[in-house]
C-alpha cells in the first residue's frame, strides 16, 4: 500500500474514532439533560406554590396529632396588610373524621405521593386549604346580629346532596328551589337541629367537582360530645357562633387543616401561622 493510501487510511480511521467520541459525548449531554428535566419538574411538583390567596386576612387553622387522628385543635388567626399572623383567642378542640384525615380538593395541590386522598364515603376530613361558602343556622339573621359572610337560615327545604349521580352533587340547595329533584341520598339539614344550629360550608371538592372526591364538608356544631364524624370538623356551639360572627367575607378567609407532620412540613413554605 502507499504512503498516500496509508495515510488516508489513518485519517478516516481518525475520523471515524473522532465521530464515535461525539457520538458518546453527545448521548451523555442528552442524558444529562433529560435527568435535569426529570429533577426540576419533580421538585417543582412536590414544592407546591403557596396556596393561601394573598389577601386572605383570616386563617382558622386545624391541626392533629397524626393522619388518623379524629380529635385535634383549631386556633383562630387574623393579619394586616403583609404582618405576621396573630392569633384570635385561644386554641380550641376540635372532632374531625372517624378514620381521622385524607387529602382534599382545595386550593393547595394534593402532593404526588399525596396518601391519604378522601373520598366520598371513607370517614375522613379533607385535609389542605380551603374556602368557606355560606354560613346557615337555625337562628335568624336578626337573632345573631352582625354578619360580614353570606348566611343562611334553615328551613325544611335546605339539603346537601351527597348523590354522586346528580347534578347538584356536592351542593347545598333549597329544593323547593331546582328544577328537578335527581337524588336519593342527601344531608337535610333541618334534621339536625344540635349540629346544624351554626354551620360553615367547606369548600373541598367544589371547583371542577369530581363525582366520588367527596361531599359536604362543613365546619359545624358538636352534635354528640366525643362523637367523631363522617368528614366534616365539629366545635362547641358557643366557639362555633364566635367563628360566625369573627369571619369576614371580603377578608378572603380560608380552613387549613392538617396533620401535625404536614403542617410543620409546609409551615415556611406557606407561611403558616406558628
Amino acid at each position: 500500500m502507499s504512503d498516500a493510501a496509508t495515510i488516508a487510511r489513518n485519517q478516516n480511521e481518525e475520523m471515524l474514532r473522532q465521530s464515535g467520541k461525539m457520538r458518546t459525548m453527545l448521548w451523555i449531554l442528552l442524558i444529562f439533560i433529560v435527568v435535569i428535566i426529570i429533577t426540576v419538574l419533580s421538585i417543582t411538583n412536590n414544592n407546591q406554590r403557596n396556596p393561601i390567596p394573598d389577601d386572605s386576612k383570616q386563617i382558622i387553622a386545624v391541626r392533629t396529632p397524626s393522619w388518623t387522628a379524629s380529635k385535634g385543635f383549631l386556633q383562630r388567626y387574623e393579619r394586616y396588610g403583609k404582618a405576621d399572623w396573630t392569633p384570635v383567642g385561644v386554641p380550641v378542640p376540635v372532632i374531625l373524621g372517624r378514620n381521622g384525615m385524607g387529602w382534599g380538593r382545595g386550593l393547595h395541590q394534593i402532593p404526588n405521593d399525596g396518601n391519604p386522598v378522601k373520598h366520598e364515603g371513607d370517614g375522613k376530613s379533607p385535609a389542605g386549604v380551603f374556602r368557606f361558602g355560606d354560613a346557615f343556622g337555625f337562628p335568624s339573621p336578626e337573632e345573631i346580629g352582625d354578619l360580614h359572610i353570606p348566611y343562611k337560615p334553615v328551613d325544611e327545604y335546605l339539603e346537601c346532596i351527597d348523590d354522586i349521580d346528580s347534578q347538584y352533587y356536592n351542593k347545598l340547595v333549597e329544593n323547593n328551589t331546582v328544577d328537578v329533584i335527581d337524588w336519593e341520598s342527601s344531608e337535610h339539614i333541618q334534621r339536625s337541629p344540635n349540629a346544624y344550629h351554626f354551620g360553615l360550608v367547606v369548600e373541598h371538592n367544589t371547583a371542577d367537582t369530581q363525582k366520588g372526591a367527596g361531599s359536604c364538608i362543613f365546619l359545624h356544631c358538636v352534635s354528640v360530645d366525643g362523637d367523631s364524624t363522617a368528614g366534616c370538623t365539629t366545635i362547641e356551639r358557643a366557639e362555633m357562633e364566635k367563628i360566625v360572627k369573627w369571619l369576614n367575607a371580603d377578608d378572603d378567609p380560608v380552613l387549613v387543616q392538617l396533620p401535625e407532620s404536614e403542617y410543620t412540613r409546609l409551615k415556611d413554605q406557606w407561611n403558616l401561622p406558628d
